[in-house]
C-alpha cells in the first residue's frame, strides 16, 4: 500500500481531452493511479472526475502540487479540491438519545476502519454520555430551547472551530439545526433519516408504515441544507419486510440499516 496517496476532485464544463489533461499531468510526474471516476452530467454538460494517485515516485512535491494544478485548472475552468490520505478528517458527532449510529461509527472508528478524529460529542440531551467517555472522546451536553437555541448554537459553533472540525455528523440527533449554523458547515454536515425519502413525515414513522402494511423500509442519508430533509442524498437502502413483523421488529430493523447507510455515507 502506498504511503500516502493525492485525490483530486474536479467539475468543469465538459471538452474534449479533460481525461488526457488530468492523467497526463499525473503520469508526466511519475504518479501512479489508484482510482479514477468520471461522469458527465448531459444535461447540464458538466464533467466531474475524481482520481487518487500515490505520491511515493511522484516528482512534485507535496507542498507545491496544488499550485502546479492551478495553471491546468484555471485553463479548463476546473473547480477543484485537493486531498491527501495522510490527513485525517475531524469529525464531530451530534447525538440525542438512541445510541445505535454512536456506537456504530465509534466501533469503526476504534477499529480503525473509519480513519478519522472525533475530538468530540454533542448531545442536546446528556443519556450518551458514559459512551462517549467509554471511547475516551469528550462529550459536550447543550440543552436547547427555544428561548436559548441561538446562544447554544454559537457556543456549539465556537467549541467546533476550537477543534478544528471540518464534518459534522448528526447521529440520530433530534434538533433541527438553524440555517446560521449550516450556513457555516455548507455540504459538511451528514444527517441518517428513518425511512426511504421521501416517505412517512412527522413522529412515529415505523408505526405509520406497519399500520400502512409496508413491504419496504429503508433509511436514508443525506446532506443537511435548511429546508428540511431535502439535502442531497449520499447514500440509501431497502429491506424487505411482511405482514408478520410487528412494531418492534420493524423499529429493530430500521435501526440496523440507519447505523449502516450512515457509515456507508460517511465513508
Amino acid at each position: 500500500m502506498p504511503t500516502d496517496t493525492a485525490t483530486l476532485l474536479i467539475h468543469c464544463p465538459d471538452q474534449t481531452g479533460l481525461v488526457h489533461t488530468v492523467t497526463g499531468f499525473i503520469l508526466e510526474h511519475g504518479g501512479n493511479i489508484l482510482n479514477l471516476e468520471q461522469h458527465i452530467d448531459h444535461q447540464h454538460d458538466v464533467f466531474f472526475m475524481r482520481v487518487e494517485w500515490s505520491l511515493d515516485n511522484f516528482a512534485i512535491p507535496r507542498d507545491e502540487i496544488s499550485s502546479r494544478i492551478q495553471p491546468l485548472a484555471l485553463s479548463k475552468k476546473m473547480w477543484w479540491r485537493l486531498q491527501f490520505s495522510s490527513e485525517r478528517k475531524r469529525l464531530a458527532i451530534f447525538v440525542s438519545n438512541e445510541s445505535h449510529c454512536l456506537y456504530d461509527i465509534l466501533s469503526l472508528h476504534e477499529t480503525g476502519e473509519l480513519p478519522v478524529d472525533i475530538p468530540l460529542i454533542i448531545g442536546n440531551h446528556d443519556m450518551l454520555r458514559p459512551a462517549a467517555e467509554r471511547f475516551g472522546i469528550e462529550f459536550h451536553h447543550f440543552p436547547i430551547t427555544p428561548d436559548n437555541e441561538a446562544s447554544q448554537e454559537a457556543a456549539q459553533l465556537a467549541l467546533l472551530k476550537k477543534h478544528r472540525v471540518e464534518t459534522l455528523v448528526l447521529a440520530r440527533y433530534m434538533q433541527i439545526i438553524g440555517e446560521g449554523f449550516i450556513a457555516q458547515y455548507p455540504n459538511q454536515f451528514l444527517n441518517i433519516h428513518h425511512s426511504f425519502l421521501p416517505a412517512f413525515v412527522g413522529a412515529k414513522p415505523y408505526h405509520q408504515a406497519y399500520e400502512r402494511g409496508v413491504k419496504i423500509i429503508g433509511a436514508t442519508s443525506h446532506y443537511v441544507t435548511t429546508a428540511l430533509d431535502q439535502g442531497p442524498i449520499i447514500n440509501q437502502d431497502v429491506m424487505r419486510v411482511s405482514h408478520e413483523d410487528s412494531v418492534v421488529d420493524l423499529v429493530r430493523l430500521g435501526r440496523d440499516l440507519e447505523k449502516t447507510v450512515l457509515a456507508k455515507a460517511l465513508w
